[in-house]
């Protein structure tokens, strides 16, 4: 078989070299920060560097390779590579419900379930790479995109923000950002394949409504005369849904998540030394802006930070977008009767090691019950305190009370999140904490105002018991509720009553499902097993 030198040359272009920093290969190591489970596929991946901290005695993660538990999972990878078999992926995903009616056997129904919310997700993005802008010189600029110009990632890309000086309107979800020849790069451009992806132009589906306007450049951006500012650091632009709703900001994130799993070809890819431009002239601001410094140490830049000049892009991710088609996790299709996304816990395992939340450990065996309480006009539990007393009567329950408002620290929320067994709560965005819930946990969405699937397929993805009211016998809305922008009634407009002892017998459900359940039985032993420790270290002290 003949390889032309072209093709060579952009191989290389879109492979170890994309992100290519010289942090990676020093002596320190922190750029790497994962959980301890995600260490042995992090290495796996990258064979060399673990050789490298293993010879070298200054590499903080030497004594995690050395451990017993590390090589036993060394075979282990995400489930995207090339060489990833089945039975080493990280993910493992269970339907336990039928197939029947959906596909034709049990093999596809779990296949079609790693495809649409797994890491089969990513795994099929990378497949459809194809170059849009082929490099001729590894100096020459280069660009490649999935299907539909989901993701893309390229090298020495420009882009001309000098209309945006005179733009007074606010630019969110616009699709007129940049005209013709303002994005483009000194590389062959295959016009005919890249219109041939413009299938999807909205403006949180795709890169098409940017892309489309693609030319290919005199001379290479190397040569001087076309940049006012260079981007040295890698960059992520972003198109973010809603900040305000943690529903939709994450969306945002998870996409982020995957996009970094996407461009995985160098050590660095999940460093926090890279560039975060939103694609809008808002000032970024969100209660959740806390889960932006799991990606990025810098501060987030927005088209102001660049308008009126010309800004030139050494490596730039246009990552997957929150509203795709068939995307992740908002309009995912997911298929029935399947659940536990090896793609969700991983994502969750990242946020919370990044951010440093703990998981305290208990031997008690109560249960760790957080009932979401809601400040609003709408979905307020109306006899909310005489539910609350019910379950406080048993002894086996902690009950805590919370407010996630705006007011509160996100990082408490998660803290208080992760450290939940049962979490309480009524249709609406915080119900996406469930994202951070151990994996013995179940949700109980008291009840979904008519919106049956939004969180009972989180939840699923995510591998968590998912529970809501049954008998609507026992359920006292306020009124029919009613849109407040016009229209019939409307289920999430109005607020609830609930028959206390249903309440408790659901909460029992839910308890039993967390007690019975063998990561909770795991947990409590290394919890006994770790207050035994510390208190035999206790005592030698007290005796030296």
């Amino acid at each position: 078989m003949v390889v032309s030198r072209v093709f060579l040359i952009a191989l290389a272009t879109f492979g170890t070299t994309l992100c290519d920093n010289p942090r990676a290969f020093e002596s320190d190591y922190h750029f790497i920060d994962l959980p301890k489970s995600h260490l042995p596929l992090y290495f796996r991946r990258f064979p060399k560097l673990e050789a490298k901290c293993q010879a070298d005695p200054g590499c903080e993660y030497r004594d995690a390779i050395s451990t017993d538990t590390f090589q036993s999972r060394k075979e282990l990878c995400w489930g995207y590579e090339d060489n990833c078999v089945e039975s080493s992926r990280f993910s493992r995903p269970r339907c336990p419900g039928s197939h029947k009616g959906y596909v034709k056997s049990k093999e596809t129904q779990l296949e079609t379930f790693y495809a649409q919310g797994d890491f089969g997700f990513v795994r099929d993005q990378v497949r459809e790479m194809r170059i849009m802008c082929e490099p001729t010189f590894p100096h020459d600029s280069a660009l490649e995109c999935s299907k539909y110009l989901r993701f893309c990632r390229g090298r020495n890309i420009m882009m001309n923000f000098t209309d945006l000086a005179t733009r007074n309107e606010p630019l969110r979800y616009k699709m007129d950002v940049l005209s013709q020849g303002q994005i483009g790069g000194h590389c062959k451009l295959h016009r005919e394949r890249l219109e041939n992806e413009l299938d999807h132009i909205s403006p949180l589906q795709s890169w098409g409504p940017e892309l489309r306007f693609f030319e290919t450049l005199p001379q290479p951006l190397t040569e001087g005369g076309h940049c006012d500012v260079t981007i040295e650091r890698p960059a992520f632009i972003m198109k973010i849904d809603a900040t305000i709703n943690m529903y939709h900001h994450f969306c945002d994130f998870i996409n982020l998540y995957m996009s970094q799993h996407a461009n995985l070809s160098d050590p660095d890819g999940f460093s926090t030394d890279v560039e975060m431009l939103v694609w809008e002239s808002y000032t970024y601001s969100s209660p959740f802006a806390e889960a932006f410094k799991v990606f990025t140490r810098h501060p987030i830049a927005d088209l102001k930070t660049y308008a009126g000049q010309v800004v030139c892009f050494k490596n730039l991710v246009l990552p997957l977008l929150p509203r795709m088609i068939f995307g992740l996790y908002y309009n995912t299709p997911i298929i029935s009767g399947c659940e536990n996304s090896g793609l969700f816990q991983a994502f969750s395992e990242h946020v919370l090691h990044r951010l440093r939340i703990p998981l305290k450990s208990h031997t008690d065996r109560k249960l760790r019950i957080t009932f979401l309480s809601r400040d609003t006009k709408f979905r307020r539990v109306l006899n909310e305190h005489d539910l609350l007393e019910e379950i406080s009567e048993d002894e086996r329950y902690l009950v805590n009370r919370v407010s996630y408002s705006y007011k509160m620290d996100f990082r408490e929320q998660l803290r208080i999140t992760r450290n939940t067994d049962i979490f309480i709560g009524m249709h609406g965005a915080g119900l996406t904490h469930l994202l951070f819930l151990p994996k013995w946990a179940a949700l109980f969405e008291l009840y979904h105002c008519e919106d049956t699937n939004c969180y009972k397929d989180l939840a699923r993805l995510k591998g968590v018991r998912y529970l809501t009211w049954e008998n609507d016998t026992l359920l006292y809305p306020e009124d029919e509720g009613h849109h407040p922008d016009g229209g019939g009634r409307h289920a999430k407009f109005t607020n609830y009553a609930f028959d206390k002892k249903e309440f408790a017998r659901l909460v029992a459900v839910a308890a039993e499902h967390v007690w019975n359940h063998a990561d909770y039985e795991q947990f409590v032993e290394r919890s006994r097993r770790k207050k035994e420790k510390q208190q035999q270290q206790k005592e030698v002290k007290e005796e030296l």
